[in-house]
């Protein structure tokens, strides 16, 4: 059975408020949660600022391109091939003006056999953008749904509002005319994204079934007269 279409949120600027009030709480458990590097798909992976510096992860995960982006990104290590992005977790931070060259870093370094790690500081909101972005692209698949799939491996992915806009916008305005550039640059994809896309969207929506069956059966969710 098909996956069951996400839940669009809404972007009114009204809850940006409330946003801010959770800032310090979303970085007092970004650590705690974003600890893992996430395999998003083949050979493309999302992960924080450490995993960009582990040698041994990244050889265990085969890594040969990092896409760095936060406040001071600039190549670490010298057997890597690198696309520094200098850009602030912010919701006025533009990241639409580097999808275009993140894109094809990204696919590019699959194409040739490589696997690209993205990250940012907590591979929580800026990496997770520029790969919501990529999926966009090679997918043709609106933010809503990338995002679910990125969340289906990597729950603590939570680009901040003003990001969430930008994909938003990119989607309204900017996809039709990328997608074109992009079929125009690689023609037809030798990767199967859109069925690991679709893997992944199935897999969310059976966690989302699971986790309402659960709340139901659980003892806490039972009322007590």
């Amino acid at each position: 059975m098909a996956p069951q279409p996400v839940p669009r949120p809404s972007l009114s600027r009204a809850p940006l408020s409330r946003a801010r009030q959770m800032d310090g709480w979303l970085d007092m458990v970004v650590w705690l949660v974003a600890v893992w590097l996430s395999v998003i798909l083949p050979g493309l992976y999302l992960g924080n600022l450490k995993d960009s510096q582990d040698r041994e992860l990244l050889a265990q995960f085969n890594i040969t391109h990092i896409l760095s982006i936060h406040d001071t990104a600039q190549p670490v290590l010298e057997d890597m091939t690198y696309l520094c992005v200098s850009a602030a977790d912010h919701s006025k931070q533009n990241l639409m003006q580097y999808f275009k060259d993140s894109i094809i870093f990204i696919h590019e370094s699959r194409l040739r056999g490589g696997c690209c790690l993205v990250h940012c500081v907590a591979g929580v909101s800026r990496s997770v953008t520029l790969v919501v972005a990529y999926l966009m692209t090679v997918a043709g698949r609106g933010w809503v749904d990338c995002l679910a799939a990125v969340r289906a491996v990597r729950p603590c992915a939570g680009p901040n509002l003003g990001f969430l806009r930008q994909l938003d916008e990119y989607e309204n305005f900017e996809l039709a005319q990328y997608r074109t550039w992009w079929t125009e640059r690689y023609g037809k994809n030798p990767l199967n994204d859109q069925e690991e896309i679709e893997g992944l969207l199935a897999r969310k929506s059976q966690d989302n079934s699971n986790a309402v069956a659960t709340s139901i059966t659980s003892p806490m969710a039972t009322s007590t007269t």
